[in-house]
C-alpha cells in the first residue's frame, strides 16, 4: 500500500486557514500521541455541529479554489494538493450528508451531552472520534483502478466513518434518551443513511475536480478504448492540458531534455543500416503498447505469464502513463514494465522520455547493461548522465537546477542486474529507498523499470509496487505497424520488383508477428526477396535470425560462398559468446581484439606484420547487428543469445564431422575425440544462464536429421564421462574471457554436456545409459554437487530450470530419467531430483524426498507429524536443499492447529547457509512463511 492523505494532512498541505477546524484537528492529533487530557480538551469549544458546518464549508471552498490552487507550483506540489482536495471532498460529503440524515436526535442534541457519561469523559470521547473522522488514510483516485474501484474504497471508509459515529453516540447521554428501538435501528440507519447520501455528493465533487483538473479527468480516460496511435502520442498533448511545455530551461537542463528526443531517430540504432530499404522513425513506427497492470505482493509470481491472464488489461496506455506519473504512488514505489525480449521494453522507455522532454518532468534514461552493475541508484544515474552530456554531472545538482521539474529515472534492463551476476535480487527496494531518501530532501522523483518477464521470480517486491505486463501486438496492432512499413519501403522495393509484407503472411507465423521485433525482423528478412511471401509456411524464431543473419551477410559481402558466411557467423558467435562469459551485454574493442582472434584463428595471429594485422573490433562490429554503448552491444540482446547457441551447434556439428572423417581407422579408436572447439564454447558460462539460448538451441536442432542426433549423444555422453579428466593438451588455450579456475570451467563444460545430451535426444535419457557402471548415481551425484558449487547462482538456477528429471525404480533397481515427466512430482525442471534426490547421501533419502514431493501433489495421506519427521532428518542429513523443503514448510507453517516452535529450528537450519541464505529465504517467503517469522528467526542466531 501507498501512504494516502488523511483529512488532517490535507489541511496542512493546502494550507487552511479555519481556525476552529484546524484547532480540532490539532486537538485530535495530539490527543493520539499523548491522551486527550494531555491535549488542551479544556479549551476546546467546538462540538460536532461545529465541525460539520466548517468542514461542509472548507469542502465548498476548496472545489472552488482548485484551479488557483494549482496555478503557480511545480509539479509533485500539485500532485499533492490534487490529492489532498480529493480527501476534503471525500470528508465534506460524509459530514454533508450527516447533517441532513433522519436520525432520532440532531448533532446539536449531542454536543450538548453532559461532561461525564457512562464513566469517560465527553471529551475523551470526541477526541476518538475525530481521530477516526479526520486523521485515518482515505482512498485516493489511481490510473489502475477503475472510478468503480476507487468509489468502493470511498464507500468503505463512509462505512468506518458511521461505525465510529455509532459507537460515539452509544457513549453518551443522548444514548440513554432514545427509545429501545431507536436504540435498535441507529447501527442500520447510520450505516445506509449518511454513506448513500455522502457517495451522491461525492460523484458531483469529483465530476467538479475532473473538470477544473485534467489529472482527474486523465484517469477516467484509462478505461475507455483510445483510438489508434503511435509512440505515445497522446501523453503530449495529455501533459500540455496539464502544464503548458516548459521555456527557458537553464543549459544543463536543456541538453538533458534534448539527448531525451529520439523520436527523430530509426526504430533500430544500428551500426549500419540497411541500404535496401528505410527503417521507420521512432515517432511514426513505435505503436502505443497495450498491458496488463496489477499490484505486485510477495505472494505475486509474475514471472508466469498465465498469472496475468487474470490481471486487469488497460486499453489507455498514454492516459495510465500520464496518471500514474501525476500520482503519489509514482514517487514512493518504482513503477516495474515486464515483457518477454523483442517486446518493445527498451523503446517504451526511450518514447516516453521523449515526450516528457518539452513537460513539467525531466526524463533521466538509464541503460543498466551500461553502468556499474553494483553502484548505488544515484551513482548509475550520474554515471549515465556522464555518458550522454560528455562530462560529470552530480544528480542533486542537475534536479537543483530542473527548477521544479520533477525527475522520471528510467532504468532500462534491470534484468541484466539480476542475470549478470550482480546479485541485485533486492534492487527494487534499493530504488524506493532512493525515491524516500530524496523525498525527504525535497526532490521527489518518479522511476520506471524495465525487466524481462522471465527473472521476476527472482526480484523482492516492495510495497506498493505496481507492474506492467507488455502484451503482445493483437491483429489489427500487426495490419496497423505494417501500413507504415508499406508506406515507407512500397517505392524503394519496387525498384528491385518486390512488395511490401502484407498483414496475411506476417500473421502466418503466428506469436513471431505479435511481438515488435519479430516483426521487424520478419519485414526485413521479406524485403530481400520476398521470401515469406513465397514461402507461406511458419517460421521459427531461430530458423528467421539464421536466414536475416545470413541474407543480410551475403548482401552486404557480395553475394559470397556459404562457407565464408559461416566464418562471419563464428565471428559474430565469437562476440555473443565473450559478453555471456563476462555477463555483460556491452563489450570493449580491447576485448574483442583480444578474444576474437584467439577463438577464431586459434591465436595464430602474426604479431610481427603491423600493416596486415586484422582490427577484429572492427571487422566483427561493422555489421548492422551492432550499436555503440559504451563499447559495442548487440542491436538486441536475443541476437546474442542466438549466436551463442548458434556457436554451439556449429561446435556440435564440428565434433561430428571429425570423428566422422576419422572412420574406422585403427588408431581413430584410440584416440580422444577432438573436442577442443566444443570445449573453448561451452566451458566458461552454462548455457542455461540465458534461458532463451537453451530455447535457441533446441530450435535448431529440431533441423539436424535424427541419424546426425543420434551420433551426437553417444559422442557427448562419452565425452561426459571423460570430462573431469586430465587432458595433456588443448587448442584455443587463448580464448580466456574471464580467468576462472579449472574446476569451474570442467563444471560447466560438464554440466553444459549433459544439457546438451537432453536436448540432442529424442528421448528420455537415463543417467545409467550416459554414465556407465552401478555407481551410475553416485556420479550423477558428484556432477550435481560440482555444478551446484561452481555454476554461480545463475548458472545453477538456470540448470535446475532448463533440464527436467524424475526418479525412476525398476527390477528393484534405482535410477534418474532426463527430459521426461514423472509421476506424482511437479515437472518443469529439474528441481527436487537433481537438487535433492539425485543428490541425496542415501537411497534412503531419496525415497524420503519422494514422499514428500508425492504429499505436496497430493495433499492428503501423509500426515502433518510424518512430513515433520522427513523434513527434520532431510534438514539435518543432507546438506542440499530442495524446492520441495521449501514448499513443504510453508504449507505445514500455514495449516491449522500448526506448532511454529517446532519448525522454527528447522527453518534456523536451513538459513544456516550464508551462501544460501538470500536465496532460501526468498524461497521460503514466497512457499507461505511470513517474513516476520524468519526476521525473528535470524535475530535470535
Amino acid at each position: 500500500m501507498i501512504e494516502t492523505p488523511s483529512y488532517a494532512d490535507a489541511l496542512r498541505i493546502l494550507g487552511c486557514k479555519d481556525a476552529r477546524l484546524v484547532k480540532v484537528v490539532g486537538f485530535a492529533a495530539a490527543a493520539a500521541r499523548t491522551g486527550w487530557a494531555l491535549a488542551g480538551a479544556g479549551q476546546l469549544a467546538a462540538g460536532l455541529a461545529d465541525m460539520r458546518n466548517s468542514i461542509v464549508g472548507y469542502g465548498e471552498d476548496v472545489v472552488r479554489r482548485m484551479p488557483e490552487l494549482k496555478g503557480g507550483v511545480d509539479r509533485f506540489t500539485r500532485t499533492q494538493r490534487l490529492a489532498s482536495a480529493h480527501a476534503v471532498i471525500v470528508v465534506s460529503a460524509y459530514f454533508e450528508a450527516l447533517g441532513e440524515a433522519k436520525l432520532p436526535f440532531t448533532l446539536d442534541q449531542l454536543d450538548r451531552g453532559g461532561k461525564i457519561s457512562h464513566g469517560v469523559p465527553t471529551a475523551e470521547r470526541f477526541a476518538r472520534l475525530v481521530a477516526s473522522l479526520l486523521l485515518e488514510r482515505l482512498p485516493t483516485p489511481e490510473p489502475h483502478l477503475p472510478y468503480s474501484e476507487t468509489r468502493l474504497a470511498v464507500e468503505r471508509a463512509y462505512q468506518r466513518m458511521s461505525e465510529a459515529m455509532a459507537g460515539y453516540v452509544g457513549g453518551l447521554s443522548v444514548w440513554d434518551e432514545l427509545t429501545v428501538d431507536d436504540q435498535l435501528l441507529l447501527p442500520r440507519m447510520l450505516a445506509e443513511g449518511p454513506p448513500a447520501r455522502a457517495l451522491r455528493i461525492y460523484d458531483e465533487d469529483y465530476r467538479s475536480l475532473a473538470l477544473d483538473s485534467h489529472e482527474f479527468g486523465v484517469r477516467s480516460l484509462v478505461t475507455e478504448q483510445p483510438p489508434p496511435a503511435t509512440a505515445l502520442s497522446r501523453v503530449a498533448w495529455l501533459l500540455a492540458e496539464l502544464a503548458p511545455p516548459r521555456v527557458g530551461d537553464r543549459p544543463m537542463i536543456h541538453r538533458a531534455r534534448m539527448a531525451a528526443n529520439a523520436l527523430d531517430q530509426p526504430l533500430l540504432h544500428a551500426g549500419k543500416l540497411p541500404e535496401d530499404v528505410w527503417l521507420p522513425l521512432l515517432g511514426e513506427g513505435y505503436l502505443s503498447p497495450r498491458f496488463r497492470v496489477a499490484e505486485l505482493t510477495r505472494d505475486a509470481t509474475p514471472a508466469q505469464l498465465d498469472w496475468w491472464a487474470d490481471r486487469r488489461p488497460v486499453p489507455d496506455t498514454e492516459a495510465f502513463l500520464v496518471g500514474h506519473l501525476t500520482s503519489l504512488r509514482a514517487t514512493q514505489a518504482p513503477l516495474l514494465v515486464l515483457g518477454e525480449p523483442g517486446s518493445g521494453k527498451t523503446k517504451l522507455t526511450e518514447v516516453l522520455a521523449a515526450r516528457l522532454a518539452r513537460s513539467e518532468f525531466l526524463p533521466i534514461r538509464v541503460e543498466l547493461a551500461g553502468v556499474s552493475a553494483r553502484a548505488g541508484i544515484t551513482e548509475q544515474v550520474e554515471q549515465a548522465l556522464g555518458t550522454v552530456l560528455g562530462e560529470e554531472v552530480d544528480y542533486a545538482r542537475l534536479v537543483t537546477a530542473a527548477d521544479g521539474a520533477m525527475p522520471v529515472i528510467l532504468l532500462d534492463g534491470f534484468d541484466e542486474l539480476v542475470q549478470g551476476g550482480a546479485g541485485r535480487h533486492d534492487y527494487l527496494e534499493r530504488v524506493q529507498e532512493f525515491q524516500a531518501r530524496e523525498a525527504e530532501l525535497g526532490r521527489p522523483v518518479a522511476v520506471i523499470v524495465t525487466s524481462r518477464t522471465v527473472v521476476a521470480d527472482r526480484i523482492r517486491f516492495p510495497k506498493g509496487l505496481l507492474g506492467l505486463q507488455l502484451q503482445p501486438f493483437d491483429d489489427g496492432q500487426v495490419r496497423q505497424w505494417l501500413n507504415i512499413w508499406d508506406q515507407r519501403n512500397r517505392g524503394l522495393l519496387a525498384r528491385r520488383d518486390l512488395k511490401p509484407l502484407p498483414a496475411e503472411a506476417a500473421l502466418v507465423h503466428g506469436e513471431m508477428a505479435r511481438q515488435p521485433l519479430l516483426l521487424l525482423l520478419l519485414a526485413l528478412y521479406d524485403a530481400g526477396s520476398n521470401a515469406l511471401q513465397r514461402d507461406h509456411g511458419p517460421l521459427g524464431r531461430a530458423r528467421l535470425y539464421e536466414v536475416l543473419l545470413r541474407d543480410y551477410t551475403e548482401r552486404e559481402t557480395g553475394g559470397v560462398r556459404r562457407v565464408a558466411i559461416d566464418q562471419e557467423l563464428v565471428l559474430l558467435g565469437a562476440v555473443a559468446l565473450s559478453m555471456l562469459a563476462r555477463g555483460r551485454q556491452v563489450i570493449t574493442d580491447e576485448s574483442l581484439n583480444r578474444d576474437l582472434p584467439a577463438l577464431c584463428q586459434g591465436g595464430e595471429d602474426d604479431p610481427g606484420d603491423e600493416e596486415d594485422r586484422v582490427d577484429w573490433a572492427r571487422k566483427a562490429t561493422e555489421r548492422f547487428f551492432f550499436v555503440r554503448r559504451n563499447g559495442h552491444a548487440f542491436l538486441h540482446a536475443t541476437f546474442g543469445e542466438f549466436l551463442v547457441a548458434w556457436l554451439t551447434m556449429y561446435a556440435l556439428r564440428d565434433l561430428d564431422r571429425r570423428r566422422r572423417l576419422a572412420g574406422d581407422e585403427p588408431l581413430a579408436l584410440v584416440q580422444a575425440v577432438d573436442d577442443d572447439l566444443l570445449y573453448a564454447v561451452t566451458s566458461h558460462s552454462c548455457l542455461a544462464e540465458r534461458g532463451p539460448t537453451v530455447g535457441f538451441v533446441l530450435e535448431l536442432l529440431d533441423e539436424v536429421p535424427s541419424a546426425v542426433r543420434e551420433r551426437c549423444v553417444d559422442l557427448l555422453a562419452g565425452l561426459l564421462r571423460r570430462s573431469l579428466h586430465e587432458r595433456p593438451r588443448r587448442h584455443f588455450t587463448g580464448f580466456r574471457p574471464v580467468r576462472h579456475t579449472m574446476t569451474r570451467r570442467l563444471a560447466a563444460y560438464s554440466a553444459n554436456l549433459a544439457l546438451l545430451i537432453v536436448c540432442a535426444s529424442e528421448q528420455p535419457v537415463r543417467v545409467s545409459s550416459i554414465l556407465s557402471g552401478p555407481d551410475h548415481l553416485e556420479q550423477w551425484s558428484s556432477l550435481s554437487h560440482l555444478w551446484k558449487g561452481q555454476l554461480g547462482h545463475e548458472g545453477w538456477t538456470g540448470l535446475v530450470t532448463a533440464l527436467s528429471a524424475h526418479r525412476v525404480i525398476e527390477d528393484g533397481k534405482e535410477d534418474v530419467v532426463l527430459g521426461g515427466t514423472g509421476t506424482g512430482t511437479e515437472t518443469g525442471g529439474m528441481g527436487d531430483v537433481v537438487v535433492a534426490v539425485a543428490t541425496g547421501h542415501s537411497a534412503r533419502h531419496r525415497r524420503l524426498l519422494d514422499l514428500l514431493v508425492a504429499a505436496l501433489g497430493e495433499g492428503r495421506f501423509l500426515p502433518y507429524r510424518d512430513r515433520l519427521a522427513i523434513l527434520d532428518e532431510l534438514v539435518r542429513t543432507v546438506a542440499v536443499r530442495s524446492p520441495a523443503m521449501h514448499r513443504a514448510l510453508g504449507a505445514m507453517w500455514a495449516e491449522d492447529g500448526a506448532d511454529h516452535a517446532e519448525l522454527r529450528p528447522l527453518l534456523r537450519a536451513m538459513l544456516a547457509d550464508p551462501a544460501d541464505r538470500v536465496g532460501t529465504w526468498e524461497q521460503l517467503v514466497k512457499a507461505g512463511v511470513p517474513e516476520t517469522a524468519l526476521w525473528e528467526i535470524q535475530g535470535l542466531d
